[in-house]
């Protein structure tokens, strides 16, 4: 476990292993709250305040993530009558895992965290602020896999960044095998 940023203890990274946990972080508004909630904890006032929908609206939303555990209380304190409830990430990263959950269900292997990138990033493509490069090699699958623990590493370094400045900015990776053609292997 590590604490700070977002000033609760919470695990570096989390298999989303069931179809319902991957349902819910696939949906953007629940993707926007996660994201806000990497910085500190937040009432669903204060959520619905920033993303400038009901407080109904992001409430569903936050019990959907909490019911998936993606979310939890973080702490609490007494507002007049009400007991107001702070919610936290129970990880830093979330990612989908292959593998069954214990009740035998498997994760739907159609989640894609490139179509929210896609998303995200069209505005900044427009106004020429999408900085990204596409490469290609022939590697064998085990420095594909070496390559994927630095960018995980890199990954960790960026979710772990001090939060300064007015931009909120994405950062999208992966390593992934392609139908590219390729010379044969010389004699």
């Amino acid at each position: 476990m590590v604490d700070n940023p977002p000033g609760h203890e919470l695990a570096d990274r989390m298999a989303l292993t069931t179809p319902a946990q991957v349902r819910a972080i696939g949906h953007p508004l629940r993707t926007t709250i996660l994201q806000l909630l990497h910085e500190r904890a937040a009432t669903v006032t204060e959520l619905a305040s920033a993303l400038e929908r009901p407080k109904s609206t992001v409430a569903h939303h936050v019990e959907v993530l909490t019911r998936e555990g993606l979310l939890r209380v973080v702490r609490t304190r007494r507002v007049r009558a009400i007991e107001e409830r702070f919610y936290g990430r129970t990880a830093r990263m979330f990612y989908v895992s292959a593998e069954p959950s214990a009740a035998g269900e498997q994760a739907p292997t159609d989640f894609n965290d490139f179509e929210v990138a896609a998303r995200e990033s069209a505005t900044a493509f427009e106004q020429g602020r999408l900085w990204g490069f596409i490469r290609h090699a022939r590697i064998s699958e085990d420095q594909a896999s070496a390559f994927w623990e630095r960018m995980a590493e890199l990954v960790a370094e960026f979710d772990q960044a001090p939060r300064s400045g007015d931009t909120v900015y994405g950062f999208a990776v992966g390593i992934y095998p392609t139908d590219h053609p390729a010379l044969p292997v010389e004699d």
